[in-house]
């Protein structure tokens, strides 16, 4: 492996999040000057904006026939999401969630994430799938669109904040931002990809090994600067919308817009189908209990989630290297860790549940 090699891939990686960072301000401030809600915002404009290093690497990791890279990159970077993003900004500090994340974009992250391992089922996703995927994420944005703007009362702040830059000329410099980071994006994922490619022929590490951690990481960064930025300056509807909304994207936009591109369709490993994804499923759900509990991530449930990320990973190198502790951290986690997790997270479900409905009463 060349130090030319390593010096690509860590601008490439530099490129993607600058791209991200230019391509978010920008759209943001034109979602803004359009009267849509903070958790709207994040839910879209934010979540797609800092996706887009996903979308970018995932594209062109699909046109080269790097199935296990596409589709790595997007089931690792919703698990690192999840477990990683949030677990840190609850660390920093407890967030809040907004009821519409637990009634509606929760149980749609969830929905999509059965709907891709039923998709997968036969060993790959066929165009006809991405084509369903896409639509799925074109409906999905338009709803929260509408749903934004008929709120309008929550967006009125943001509305007159906008309202004096959105002259020609002001709206012509954030199209610039925007056109700018995408062109950084696309250069920075072509230099990201190739240097990951190598990385996993110098390790011996599978190209879905790399695409689950080093490159979903990677590409993630995007999301974790903005959650933590939003959650230290109070936007915490942002900070959680932000992370939901990718998750979201990612499936139903990246690997719908990618399965169409990709000469055929993208393959899915044995592995990504027996493990990966059913684990992106069960983070999924854990959000539930969590987001439940009082409307609020705790500090102690961050530790939770930044915990597994660290145990996740562990196992997929373990794994790839066939590593002697390999079958004793399996037992400790499948026998104590998971199922003693399990039973704190329904227990305090059902406590939060039980104290909701007896405020409701006596009120």
């Amino acid at each position: 492996m060349s130090v030319l090699t390593i010096v690509l891939f860590i601008v490439g990686l530099a490129l993607l999040v600058a791209g991200a960072e230019l391509l978010v301000r920008g759209a943001s401030r034109l979602a803004a000057a359009g009267g849509i809600s903070p958790l709207v915002i994040g839910l879209t404009v934010v979540a797609f904006g800092t996706s887009s290093p996903e979308m970018a690497v995932s594209i062109s990791a699909g046109l080269n026939n790097q199935a296990d890279i596409a589709l790595g990159n997007v089931v690792g970077s919703n698990i690192f999401n999840i477990l990683f993003i949030l677990g840190i900004s609850a660390i920093i500090i407890p967030l809040s969630v907004a009821t519409q994340l637990v009634r509606l974009d929760v149980p749609i992250m969830i929905g999509v994430s059965l709907l891709l391992l039923f998709l997968t089922l036969d060993g790959a996703i066929s165009r006809f799938d991405g084509v369903f995927l896409f639509a799925l994420a074109i409906a999905y944005t338009a709803f929260q669109v509408w749903q934004g703007r008929r709120d309008q009362a929550t967006a009125q702040a943001e509305v007159e904040t906008m309202e004096k830059a959105r002259g020609a000329g002001q709206f012509l410099i954030q199209i610039t931002v925007v056109l700018l980071g995408l062109v950084l994006l696309v250069q920075g994922s072509r230099w990201m990809v190739d240097g990951a490619v190598e990385f996993a022929r110098f390790f011996g590490l599978s190209e879905l090994v790399i695409g689950l951690t080093i490159i979903a990481a990677g590409t993630s960064l995007p999301e974790v600067a903005a959650s933590i930025i939003a959650a230290l300056r109070g936007e915490r509807d942002i900070a959680v919308g932000n992370v939901i909304g990718s998750n979201i994207f990612n499936i139903l936009g990246i690997l719908g817009l990618t399965s169409i591109v990709a000469p055929n369709g993208i393959a899915v490993a044995s592995s990504a189908l027996t493990f990966d994804i059913p684990v992106m499923i069960a983070v999924a759900v854990a959000c539930l209990p969590i987001f439940i509990s009082g409307l609020m991530i705790a500090r102690w449930e961050g530790v939770v989630f930044l915990g597994y990320y660290v145990a996740y990973t562990a196992y997929l190198l373990l794994d790839a290297t066939g590593h002697d502790a390999l079958p004793a951290f399996s037992v400790i986690m499948l026998y104590f860790v998971l199922p003693i997790t399990a039973v704190t997270l329904t227990v305090v479900a059902v406590r939060s549940i039980k104290q909701g409905r007896l405020i409701a009463s006596s009120g």
